[in-house]
């Protein structure tokens, strides 16, 4: 019987003004036939599709909810997500009224011949409808005049990240559901059963984040032709950094606390300690290139991890380089103390007989004057620049060579084995307060 009306229905929605049918009777299509069709007449009388409900007096009062079947992906690199989603408007038509407590599913494509909202998703990239079998759309007519209208859609939309502390960040991503052409003056939006409305939504089971919240919001657009109503979902996702941890932090972590072993091993052990500084190095800038292999479009930002990273290759390329000054000390140390040979110290012996002719061939005064200046010359400590046979400008390089001798003797390394011997309580030590400073500010800041 329902097919019956349905396909009465269709027929007198296509056919032109005058031939259309007086709802109680289709003689005009069977002659004297007549088969009755009470409470539609509304239905095929005055209906113009390109009017609102209400047209010329109050707006339309459309209210919304949401199924999120599922967000496929949340791409860092072109800030967007993707997810498929029911979307369900209600409203009513009053031209649409029929009598009973009955309910209607029309067919889909029955959705040309009526008005239906200019609903659209604000910063959507890329959408589509289903259609498989048929166009995945639904109309159900309620005899108050209701409809139902639902849609099955699969979007692409926006989401600004701010990816400073990633992963250890937590993103705010929107859907928005706009009027384009109907400001509020026209239709109203609401969500049928405030955050009752959105369902699915805390079932995702999503690879990277975890949906820690959600709530939906009213507001308004602000446009240059009007101000145009506006629905909002807005939901909270936190990354996972877990896996980050495995793949990222502890490799790291583990290669600076390599390079320590360095410290232990003698500084006469040139390629052991040259081979460990080197291997950490190159292995720590595999795993930084690594990192930021996945976020290619996004390395204007400083994340937290290349921040961590940064920090483990500072260590290490520290140690390789402790390892250098080590080494380069105490060469210097053992070459100071070995005996000098060969023309270098006939020369010296040379020096010092012309020295002790002169100064025995010298007057007392001479004498004296020769002893400070050479002191002044030679002498690697302090020297008492008080004289006064000394002359001005004697003085001032007196003065000089005293205070660059005490600067040079601060940064002189007496005992270059003492350099590994510090090294390995310091790094270690140094590293666990950067520890505690990096996980307390991107985990509570």
């Amino acid at each position: 019987m329902f097919c019956r009306y349905f396909c009465f229905f269709s027929l007198c929605l296509f056919l032109p003004t005058q031939r259309r049918c007086s709802l109680g009777h289709i003689s005009n299509l069977h002659g004297s036939d007549a088969t009755s069709l009470p409470g539609f007449e509304n239905l095929t009388m005055g209906y113009n599709k390109y009017l609102r409900p209400y047209f010329g007096g109050e707006p339309v009062q459309i209210a919304m909810s949401l199924d999120i079947a599922s967000i496929s992906s949340i791409s860092e690199s072109d800030m967007d997500y993707t997810a498929t989603i029911y979307l369900r408007q209600r409203w009513t038509d009053p031209r649409l009224v029929f009598h009973g407590n009955k309910s209607f599913t029309l067919d889909a494509r029955l959705v040309e011949l009526l008005w239906v909202p200019d609903t659209y998703i604000v910063e959507s990239k890329r959408s589509f409808l289903h259609d498989v079998t048929v166009g995945n759309r639904l109309i159900r007519l309620f005899s108050n005049g209701t409809i139902l209208y639902a849609l099955r859609i699969t979007t692409t939309v926006a989401c600004n990240m701010d990816l400073s502390k990633y992963p250890m960040d937590t993103q705010t991503c929107r859907l928005q559901l706009e009027s384009w052409g109907y400001d509020e003056n026209d239709v109203i939006f609401t969500w049928l059963r405030g955050n009752d409305s959105v369902h699915g939504i805390e079932k995702l089971r999503l690879s990277q984040y975890t949906v820690e919240r959600y709530y939906t919001l009213v507001s308004k657009s602000q446009q240059e032709t009007g101000s145009y109503p506006q629905l909002i979902l807005q939901f909270e996702l936190r990354r996972n950094v877990l896996y980050f941890i495995l793949e990222t932090y502890v490799p790291s972590t583990l290669l600076v606390m390599l390079s320590w072993v360095s410290f232990w091993i003698t500084l006469d052990s040139v390629p052991a300690r040259t081979c460990i500084g080197v291997t950490t190095v190159l292995s720590m800038t595999t795993l930084m290139i690594g990192s930021r292999s996945s976020l290619s479009k996004t390395n204007c930002f400083i994340k937290a991890i290349d921040v961590y990273l940064g920090i483990c290759f500072s260590f290490i390329f520290g140690a390789l380089v402790e390892y250098a000054v080590a080494h380069y000390s105490s060469s210097q140390k053992y070459a100071a103390k070995a005996p000098q040979e060969g023309p270098a110290n006939e020369l010296t012996k040379e020096m010092e007989e012309v020295n002790i002719t002169n100064i025995l061939n010298s007057s007392n005064t001479g004498y004296e004057r020769k002893i400070s200046f050479t002191s002044i010359e030679i002498s690697s400590d302090n020297v008492n620049c008080s004289d006064l046979t000394m002359k001005t400008h004697e003085k001032i390089k007196c003065v000089l060579r005293n205070k660059m001798h005490r600067i040079i003797g601060y940064f002189t390394i007496q005992n270059p084995s003492n350099v590994d011997h510090y090294s390995k309580l310091l790094f270690p030590l140094f590293f666990m307060l950067v520890n505690v400073f990096y996980w307390a500010y991107y985990l509570y800041f």
